[in-house]
């Protein structure tokens, strides 16, 4: 699924943490997912559908070298990956063994993958740095996935961060970590987002003209009134 270019140009204009507010005000608390922490700073802001993985603890008759040439396997996976999507993987929070090293993370950046996201850890740091791939996760560790999970499907509900993430929903990164959007509420967030984003501008303005924060954020009727007003003039 596209995500049309006029709603991604109104999301790429907003944070993950205005996106966080938005979705709080829907209902929504648990949208960002823990430990998905850029790899380096100055990581682009990426916007794209959710290409998921999933792993489950390692158990020793399946979590060996041989299941890598497995039909199912992160290196089949990683084929149906589409161009532009999110890849984000439910490694269940574990650091001590890397999900994809610097091979798997080439070929994604050469299929046109945006971004790699996930609660576990990269192996090969030096070499993942070097794909180009923009990558949010926990860090870097030694040992293979196998060392600590077993690999079990593609293109299904997971969790990710102690958050659920569905096939085609959105995945929002930026400096703050990553969030999901569910698919059916893009629209409306996105016009939300626009919305709150400004009003947010507007409040900047007046914080840095020496007002006060009572009244002001959040805004009440008094300032909700001179924030439609500025919007007119503008």
């Amino acid at each position: 699924m596209i995500i049309e270019p006029a709603m991604r140009d109104t999301l790429f204009g907003v944070s993950t943490a205005t996106i966080t507010t938005v979705l709080l005000k829907k209902g929504l608390r648990n949208v960002w997912m823990r430990g998905t922490k850029p790899v380096r700073p100055g990581q682009p802001r990426l916007l794209g559908r959710a290409f998921t993985l999933r792993f489950i603890p390692a158990r020793e008759d399946l979590a060996t070298p041989e299941s890598w040439s497995s039909p199912i396997s992160t290196r089949a996976a990683i084929e149906a990956m589409p161009e532009g999507c999110i890849t984000v993987v439910d490694a269940m929070g574990v650091t001590d063994a890397g999900i994809f090293g610097d091979i798997l993370c080439a070929r994604m950046a050469k299929k046109g993958v945006a971004g790699l996201v996930t609660d576990g850890v990269v192996r090969d740091l030096a070499g993942v740095l070097g794909t180009g791939l923009p990558v949010w996760c926990q860090g870097a560790a030694a040992p293979a996935s196998v060392a600590g999970l077993t690999f079990v499907n593609w293109q299904e509900p997971i969790g990710c961060g102690g958050v659920a993430v569905f096939p085609d929903d959105v995945i929002m990164v930026d400096d703050d970590g990553a969030v999901v959007i569910p698919q059916k509420l893009l629209a409306e967030v996105a016009a939300a987002a626009a919305d709150q984003e400004r009003m947010e501008e507007w409040i900047m303005t007046q914080v840095n003209a020496g007002a006060s924060l009572p009244g002001l954020y959040p805004p009440n009727a008094d300032n909700i009134a001179r924030y439609k007003e500025w919007t007119k003039a503008r």
